[in-house]
């Protein structure tokens, strides 16, 4: 009986891993075709990554899109880290529900009323002051990094809700400032959720469509903006190339982050082992 569960447990698993990666595989190897077709193989060849990197308005909305989502995901880790440690750390201050609520809103609201209300919000915003001038990367980092900081703040409260503060709380009784503390001892410590809610912002940034196409301008169209452009007349080799470098750097990050991740786990897990030591051995 154990053994008809697991068989059924593992097939259902492989199958639904092949429903996943197998499109991406076939996707990759297509990349490589000879023929325009994306259907029909015609032999190996590269010559769709030349004609790629020879593509200008490609090229151009992929220069945006990288430099919106660093941006995006550089600010929304900062807002993020700081709206954790104000919900772990202040306790029950006065308007903590509705800044929980306000923090939470974007995770479940619609992407077509979140472009929309940023749109307006930038219009109105052009007509009283001036700024921001017109629709380009500037509106699209402000909107993506509205959106962006409330999945960063899930990450990086989670992580301090569980993290040991009689570390900090030892840094703070040999005379250490909590700034100090703060710098040296509770960012190596939370490192890796700050890794994480990077480059989940990073991602979220890269992937975005729909708020993307509300609020920016003719000379800023995003990368997705692009591709869904041009699959909407067929799919292209060179869309097929470029998704392809795309899941390559997507998992050369998610192989970074892991590997740097571990290594914050194993340097905080001897830390710690060291500290008991020398409670042990003052004891």
């Amino acid at each position: 009986m154990n053994w008809r569960r697991d068989w059924f447990t593992l097939s259902w698993m492989a199958f639904g891993f092949a429903f996943l990666y197998v499109p991406i595989l076939l996707l990759i190897i297509y990349s490589f075709n000879e023929g325009r077709l994306v259907t029909v193989w015609a032999g190996w060849s590269t010559k769709w990554y030349g004609e790629l990197f020879r593509d200008d308005q490609i090229m151009g909305a992929a220069w945006i899109s990288l430099r919106v989502a660093v941006m995006n995901a550089t600010f929304a880790t900062a807002l993020g880290t700081l709206a954790a440690l104000a919900m772990v750390r202040f306790g029950r201050f006065k308007g903590r529900t509705l800044f929980s609520g306000m923090l939470s809103a974007p995770l479940v609201m619609p992407d077509v009323i979140t472009g929309l209300s940023s749109l307006l919000l930038f219009v109105a915003m052009e007509q009283l002051i001036g700024w921001p001038e017109g629709r380009g990367i500037t509106t699209i980092t402000i909107a993506h990094v509205t959106f962006s900081m409330a999945y960063v703040a899930v990450v990086i409260q989670s992580r301090l809700a569980g993290m040991d503060r009689s570390i900090e709380e030892a840094a703070m009784d040999l005379g250490a400032r909590p700034a100090k503390v703060f710098l040296v001892i509770t960012i190596p410590v939370i490192a890796p959720a700050l890794v994480a809610g990077w480059l989940l912002s990073f991602t979220l940034s890269l992937d975005d469509l729909v708020i993307a196409s509300f609020v920016s301008g003719p000379a800023s169209s995003t990368l997705p903006m692009v591709v869904f452009s041009s699959v909407r007349l067929g799919v292209s080799p060179e869309i097929n190339a470029l998704a392809t470098i795309l899941v390559v750097l997507a998992s050369a990050a998610i192989v970074g982050a892991g590997w740097a991740m571990n290594r914050q786990e194993r340097l905080t897990k001897a830390l710690t082992e060291k500290r008991e030591l020398a409670m042990e051995d003052g004891a």
